[in-house]
């Protein structure tokens, strides 16, 4: 399919190639709907098999954001940026050429952190343009959002369990939890808090090694899907339910951290299909957004006001499920209907 016929199947309004000449930087930008505001969306950087595969990724994750921002209720759009791999060697000076190409969107597009980044590639941006957002406490902003994602899937697995059967709390409960980066960490750590049993996996060795004194059992990380657990947990990479691995899942729900869990639309009536119970990730994993989100409310960033938004992730899921029980419709489709309706002003 061409870009162009692309773009127009995903609904998207825009999506804009640039090369920076100084610093060989080469980026991708799609700006998918900015109906509800601005389009808000994470800068991420990684090395791609093909142009291609970039253009679908962008694709995805911008509609996405889209989705995710309307069902946290935030008044943004959604958009999304790759920098092509690998980054300039002069990171500083890639990062001002990105805020340049950021700004010359004039506040279509507000930028945030996303995979590959930290908080300093913000601050760099911040002295090209002011439309990105997730800079350090001590700079004024919002501070790491990965805390606030990580509450966000914990809260949200409660109202997963519950629509499960699986009981009112995570005490005693199972987790296999796929990731141990920032996000998934978090989730660990809450969960061991609430008294569940956490399995774990990663290919790097640090997190795997944080993940353990925390409390975490450790598994091979080819094993963490099919893992006999209550819950698992995807806190990785995207496209980990599909059509090979959801028959080997051996979990009565599915609730976690990552972006873009199903391979393709058909992946949530195979998990219907089976029984497992899964938390649509653009609702579930909504609490980072919502975090950086509030450095541009009137009056600035809140703590409480943010914590009180990622806290009612468990009621919108509630909600979701809700609706999927009296409709016999997998979640994932009530949540883009959802959500669409929400863009709609319905």
């Amino acid at each position: 399919m061409a870009i162009l016929e692309r773009i127009q199947a995903s609904d998207h309004e825009q999506l804009l190639f640039t090369r920076d000449r100084d610093t060989g930087l080469r980026t991708i930008i799609a700006i998918h709907d900015t109906t509800r505001g601005p389009g808000l969306g994470g800068i991420r950087i990684r090395e791609y098999d093909s142009e291609a595969d970039a253009v679908d990724d962008v694709l995805r994750l911008s509609q996405a954001m889209s989705y995710k921002n309307a069902c946290a209720g935030l008044a943004f759009g959604g958009a999304k940026a790759v920098i092509l791999g690998p980054l300039p060697a002069d990171r500083r000076a890639a990062f001002l050429a990105m805020g340049r190409i950021v700004e010359g969107l004039a506040g279509r597009y507000v930028a945030t952190e996303d995979m590959g980044m930290a908080e300093a590639d913000i601050a760099v941006l911040n002295e090209v343009t002011e439309f990105a957002v997730g800079r350090s406490r001590e700079a004024g902003g919002s501070g790491d959002p990965s805390p606030h994602t990580a509450l966000g899937v914990f809260v949200g697995m409660r109202a997963t369990v519950r629509a499960a059967g699986l009981g009112d709390g995570m005490r005693g409960l199972s987790v296999a939890v796929q990731g141990c980066g920032k996000v998934g960490l978090g989730l660990i750590g809450h969960l061991i808090d609430a008294g569940a049993r956490v399995i774990a996996a990663d290919t790097d060795t640090d997190g795997v090694a944080e993940a353990r004194e925390l409390g975490a059992e450790i598994v091979n990380a080819d094993q963490i899907l099919a893992a006999e657990v209550d819950v698992l947990a995807p806190c990785a990479i995207g496209g980990v339910l599909n059509e090979a691995t959801i028959p080997t899942l051996r979990c009565r729900a599915v609730a976690g951290g990552a972006n873009n869990q199903l391979a393709t639309e058909a992946d949530a009536d195979r998990l219907a299909a089976r029984g497992i119970v899964y938390a649509p990730d653009f609702v579930i994993n909504a609490g980072g957004v919502i975090n950086v989100g509030d450095e541009l409310a009137p009056g600035g960033y809140s703590p409480e006001r943010v914590r009180g938004r990622v806290m009612d992730i468990e009621q919108t899921l509630a909600e979701i499920f809700g609706e999927s029980r009296e409709s016999r419709q997998n979640t994932a489709g009530i949540a883009v209907a959802r959500a669409q309706g929400l863009l709609r002003g319905r």
